[in-house]
């Protein structure tokens, strides 16, 4: 039992860490990109080809897997959303941003082959290790760090408070003299490199897969929706849950039932409480 506690710990912190994600860009834009989880996957990619392929230093590794991330973020913005939402108000996002994943997706595809291949060790450490193995708390260490990080940075910098006036009111931000552009793309890269990030940590628990990326954007959305839209700490609750209920559902049903179960979840917090646990509701003035 206390395998499947810890287990599911760990693949809820990589739900959590897309949550994370997701709530970084959406806090500037207004928009949930499809590529969110297809950042993870690529910082998890690419962090095995520089340390397994390339040989180099782990540090060089997860700068590596950042950088990548942060630049598959910024991508996403100018290509995937910014001429977007120049031209329309509607959700065309939606499409602009699932087009822009699976051309990424298939590239890593055909670039990386089809196959999962293992990623290597990230600090050494006998295989023997059991529960204490580092696949299991490297991911939920980076996303403590994460949320951690992205708390201060949101109360203590002048960015993140930048970041918190284009969310309440992007026209009123820019009436003001904020360049609510810069500040749109500043949050995708910073998205794209948590995402490498949480990639390069969750490695040698989902392997460097290319088709990662689609399962990561449904599960950190249902992460994301129990938590509550925008709640840092409800990413965190929401993806902890989500990982235990996954796990213990493999474990008492199989593995057939993991993903029906977390969909179930998903639809019973939406009728219960639509902006889930932490998420505030919102007020439509009149």
């Amino acid at each position: 039992m206390l395998a499947v506690i810890v287990s599911g710990l760990a693949i809820g912190a990589v739900y959590a860490a897309t949550a994370l994600a997701y709530n970084v860009m959406y806090s500037t834009s207004r928009v949930l990109s499809v590529t969110t989880g297809h950042l993870c996957m690529l910082g998890g990619v690419v962090g095995a080809w520089f340390i397994a392929g390339l040989g180099l230093p782990t540090a060089l590794g997860l700068a590596g897997a950042v950088l990548a991330g942060a630049a598959a973020g910024a991508v996403t913005e100018i290509v995937g959303v910014r001429r977007v939402l120049a031209r329309s108000d509607e959700h065309l996002w939606l499409l602009s941003t699932l087009a822009l994943a699976t051309m990424l997706q298939q590239a890593i595809g055909l670039w990386w082959g089809t196959e999962p291949r293992p990623f290597p060790r990230v600090i050494p450490q006998d295989f023997s290790a059991g529960l204490l193995d580092q696949k299991y708390w490297l991911p939920v260490v980076a996303v403590l760090a994460m949320t951690a990080g992205l708390e201060a940075f949101t109360r203590l910098t002048l960015w993140g408070k930048l970041f918190q006036a284009t969310s309440e009111d992007a026209f009123a931000a820019r009436a003001r003299g904020i360049p609510t552009d810069r500040v749109r793309l500043t949050s995708y890269l910073l998205a794209g490199g948590l995402g490498g990030l949480a990639g390069f940590a969750a490695g040698q628990l989902t392997f460097a897969y290319f088709a990662l990326g689609l399962s990561l954007t449904l599960n950190g959305f249902i992460a994301l929706a129990v938590g509550g839209l925008g709640s840092n700490l409800g990413a965190l609750i929401g993806g902890a849950g989500l990982g235990l209920l996954s796990a213990f559902a493999t474990y008492w049903f199989g593995g057939e039932y993991q993903q029906t179960i977390a969909v179930g979840l998903l639809m019973l917090v939406l009728l219960l409480r639509p902006e889930g646990l932490l998420g505030n509701k919102r007020v439509r003035p009149v």
